[in-house]
């Protein structure tokens, strides 16, 4: 049986301990305090063995991964069991250091549940570990798709019954009647009336987006069924400021802007801090056809500790698509042609710190169509008085994860809101602006294409152009940054990246 898998120090400090049966505190720091003294030095073993335990371990670096089994578990299975811990804390932890595994420990103790249990190894690879760690359900996901096209369908039924309902209503002033009860009998048929048209109005209100404060209503039945009350609060919120200032985010470049603060997560920033950013300007034609496309990407050096301000940049550029590079002025051009290294011409002098230094930067501008990362089809067609429109996209470049994606079509004013058919993802209609914006959480290579059909009074020409935003962890063309080194030693020095690729304009006209 495995009692227990540690991480610990070569003196015997417990960083990380795992237990797989009842064992007190006291008990697991005595025994990992016990085993660096029983190693004999110059001897080189996997395990050693006391009276009543066995310690089978592996060096890695300053550190020990240490199983601490019973003495007739068997060895090899043990020697196996061990070599999968040790490459489950890379999986975790960028270095092989104190802090940094004290950083990551309920990660780590999440993936050695997944290979012990109960004391007995599971019948697991890193690839199984990796998945089962990150809980990713594809039945929740068919779950929450068929929840939210019930609920879609509800609310669908009910505007009907509520437009029916007011419809009704109406007739009944308009020929000088008292309404009619719905679902009431004799006496009750006036009360029912009233309670009808208070449903009618609740349901009505929350659709439309309020700017100025809606009148009062009466309170009591409708205040029981008013429904998705809460979210549409903060709704109201938001249409309040926009009401306030009319050009909240108006463009697409402002609005993936904002949508890049609020999905980036926060960076466990190093000394050496670097920021590769990206940003696409792009036209295409309604019938195909890239008219232009263009993206600038940048590298910016963030130094905060003044020990690492001389330093080397390892850059790795697999890009294939003819990308222009420039270094800074500053920046030894010859070195970085021969060798990929971003290093200062003068290597006595150090880099600026605490300053965002902008130190390559690079253009690529291309009519190519197979250069597209998205490509967007709209199809109008007229269908008597309505316009029937598909909409579809696909991802090309299937490297890419695109993030909070919302494609805006522009509706013709003064005719209501669209009836929608089939819809991938979701859909948000802003009637003060006259827009439909489908929205999608993650297009990937899992979900590379998707399409949404409507319908609403209009011509061809109303619904262009189509405006896409989005926002992506991962950057377009290729070049990263793969090491940082002293200039003196050429030691490695510890460092963090933020990578962001954003929208500037993505249009089809």
């Amino acid at each position: 049986v495995l009692l227990a898998a540690a991480v610990c120090t070569k003196a015997g400090k417990a960083i990380v301990s795992r237990q797989f049966v009842e064992m007190t505190r006291t008990r697991i720091e005595g025994l990992l305090a016990a085993f660096p003294k029983l190693m004999n030095t110059g001897k080189q073993h996997t395990f050693v063995e006391t009276e009543s335990v066995r310690y089978v371990y592996q060096p890695m670096e300053k550190l020990y991964m240490v199983l601490i089994t019973t003495k007739n578990s068997n060895i090899l299975e043990d020697l196996e069991t061990l070599r999968l811990f040790s490459r489950v804390i890379p999986e975790y932890c960028r270095a092989l250091e104190e802090n940094e595994i004290s950083e990551h420990c309920f990660d780590l103790i999440f993936a050695f549940d997944e290979i012990v249990a109960l004391g007995y190894r599971e019948n697991v690879n890193l690839a199984q570990i990796r998945t089962f760690t990150e809980m990713d359900s594809h039945e929740e996901k068919v779950f929450r798709a068929v929840r939210e096209t019930q609920e879609r369908e509800a609310k669908a039924e009910m505007r009907r019954k509520a437009k029916e309902l007011q419809q009704a209503r109406r007739d009944a002033e308009r020929h000088g009647k008292k309404a009619p009860g719905f679902g009431g009998f004799g006496s009750s048929a006036v009360s029912g009336g009233t309670t009808a048209a208070m449903i009618t109005e609740t349901i009505i209100e929350t659709e439309k987006p309020k700017v100025a404060p809606a009148p009062a209503r009466p309170s009591g039945p409708s205040k029981a069924l008013k429904l998705g009350a809460k979210g549409k609060e903060v709704d109201n919120f938001v249409d309040k400021l926009k009401s306030e200032g009319e050009n909240i985010m108006t463009s697409v470049g402002k609005r993936s802007a904002e949508a890049a603060k609020v999905l980036a997560p926060p960076i466990n920033t190093e000394s050496v801090h670097m920021k590769i950013e990206e940003k696409i300007s792009l036209t295409c034609g309604r019938d195909g056809g890239l008219q232009n496309m263009e993206l600038h990407g940048m590298i910016m050096l963030h130094i905060s500790d003044e020990k690492f301000a001389r330093i080397r940049l390892h850059v790795e550029n697999e890009d294939k698509r003819g990308v222009q590079l420039q270094t800074h002025p500053n920046v030894d051009k010859k070195l970085f042609t021969t060798e990929s290294q971003i290093g200062l011409k003068n290597p006595e002098k150090s880099f600026p710190i605490n300053s965002d230094v902008g130190v390559l930067k690079w253009r690529l501008q291309t009519t190519e169509e197979s250069f597209i990362p998205l490509t967007i089809n709209c199809w109008p067609s007229e269908s008597g008085n309505s316009c029937d429109v598909n909409i579809e996209y696909e991802l090309q470049e299937e490297s890419l994860e695109l993030n909070d994606v919302i494609i805006t079509i522009p509706l013709p004013s003064g005719v209501g809101a669209p009836v929608i058919g089939e819809i991938d993802g979701e859909y948000r209609h802003d009637n003060r602006r006259n827009l439909l914006e489908w929205c999608l959480p993650v297009i990937d290579a899992k979900n590379k294409s998707g399409s949404l059909e409507f319908s609403i009074a209009g011509q061809p020409n109303d619904f262009f152009p189509v405006q896409v935003s989005f926002v992506s962890k991962k950057n377009y063309c290729n070049i990263q940054v793969t090491k940082v080194t002293q200039v003196d030693g050429n030691s490695p020095v510890r460092f963090s990246t933020e990578t962001t690729f954003l929208v500037d304009k993505y249009e089809i006209l």
